[in-house]
């Protein structure tokens, strides 16, 4: 008797061990802190094989690391001479210059764990849940610091939606149950922040030289939280959605330019940036949702289920025609110089392209992603920065979106998604 109930308890064990849930039993204390951490999180990969960090991304990183400030954070550093007073900033600490340059350590390969960039990535975030800690739960601001060149160019918020991707990329990577505590609720308030100040429209400001970007953002930032288990509003995410197709003109395949200084680039790389998060988390959960089409108890839970999968085949549709317009224009050199020359806009907007290329791979992929790489290297600076050469030219934002682009093989999508692409 004793003997099977010795096998019975290991039987149990291993089954719990198989499906993920011993962590979770063993630390009920982290999970329980978040109201918003409902759901279990997809499991994230990158689409592609990644490559090996080049040379040039060894230098770019290099030059992060040695130009983070004291307290954790990053400022704008360098600019060109013609931005004139951002130089005032130089070295005070900015939260979106922070979020760029942890994201571009934790690409990578590093996370507040382990890694080389570990200790780097561990003070941004005590940093970043420092600014959120201080704000107010109100208004969609999460610091003090004003007058930022992002801020300026992107849109004031654009800290907010930024510090809520990051935060959602690394909370299952924290080093222990304090600090995980203390980041889910820095990532708890932020999102309530993001959710409860959402326009109709599925936009939050329109202030800023190019604010399609920071919108991206935004998306972005409402994505990575719903793919990393947060629960999140899926009335907020359907406006975001709405919105982005909205911009997509189906007879023309070109991309509506208010708020986006007129350019191209940057409308196009980020309205299809937005369908492609979207896609990303619909994705992860269209399984269950058809389960539930299928199975519901109640007729009312069943044609909500149904309603969902149409609103995420809308989009699918969407998506794929916005990607197939940006692909036939990446052959022509005015669509990619953006502005006209590189700034921290043309890096991002590279960025969400190559985000929404790399999903399903292939060919169209390969060739982006050769043709980018080779760019960014002709362009890199001696000490391994980038510059820019209009608006965002701080050369850490630049450095770290440049990063992003040619590490962008190793943005990570939920597994469901990846399986379903390729």
């Amino acid at each position: 008797m004793r003997w099977c109930k010795l096998v019975v308890m290991v039987a149990v064990a291993l089954s719990l061990a198989a499906w993920g849930l011993m962590g979770a039993l063993a630390e009920p204390s982290a999970t329980q802190e978040a109201k918003k951490e409902s759901t279990a999180p997809a499991k994230w990969a990158p689409a592609v094989e990644s490559k090996p960090l080049s040379a040039q991304v060894q230098k770019g990183l290099d030059f992060l690391v040695k130009s983070q400030l004291k307290g954790g954070g990053w400022g704008q550093g360098e600019e060109s001479r013609q931005m004139g007073q951002g130089l005032a900033l130089k070295d005070t600490p900015s939260v979106a210059d922070t979020c760029i340059c942890t994201l571009a350590l934790i690409r990578a390969g590093s996370t507040p764990k382990a890694g080389p960039h570990a200790a780097a990535i561990r003070k941004a975030l005590d940093y970043l849940c420092a600014e959120i800690e201080e704000s107010d739960s109100t208004s969609l601001f999460i610091t003090k610091t004003r007058g930022t060149r992002v801020q300026g160019k992107l849109g004031q918020y654009v800290d907010t939606f930024m510090a809520a991707q990051v935060l959602a990329e690394v909370k299952d990577a924290m080093p222990d149950a304090e600090s995980r505590k203390r980041l889910m609720a820095a990532l708890d308030k932020v999102m309530d922040k993001i959710e409860k100040n959402q326009k109709s429209d599925g936009t939050w400001a329109s202030d800023g030289w190019a604010p399609t970007l920071a919108q991206a953002m935004g998306v972005k930032a409402l994505n990575k939280a719903a793919q990393a288990g947060v629960k999140v509003s899926e009335e907020v995410r359907a406006r975001t959605e709405q919105y982005a197709a909205g911009q997509f003109d189906r007879g023309t395949g070109g991309f509506k330019t208010e708020g986006a200084a007129g350019v191209q680039l940057y409308s196009g790389a980020a309205n299809l940036g937005a369908m492609q998060d979207s896609a990303n988390t619909n994705d992860a959960k269209r399984d269950e949702l058809k389960q539930r089409a299928a199975n519901a108890p109640t007729e009312a839970e069943r044609k909500q289920a149904k309603d969902l999968l149409e609103r995420f085949d809308n989009n699918e549709r969407a998506l794929k025609e916005a990607k197939s317009a940006i692909v036939k224009k990446l052959d022509d050199d005015r669509f990619i110089q953006g502005f006209g020359s590189n700034g921290g806009e043309e890096f991002l907007s590279y960025m969400n392209i190559g985000e929404s290329l790399v999903v399903k791979g292939g060919d169209e992929w390969k060739k982006w992603d050769e043709k980018i790489t080779a760019n960014l290297n002709r362009v890199q600076n001696e000490d391994g920065s980038w510059s820019g050469h209009h608006c965002i030219t701080g050369r850490t934002f630049c450095t770290a979106a440049a990063l992003l682009v040619l590490t962008v093989d190793r943005a990570p999508v939920p597994v469901a998604a990846k399986i379903k692409k390729q």
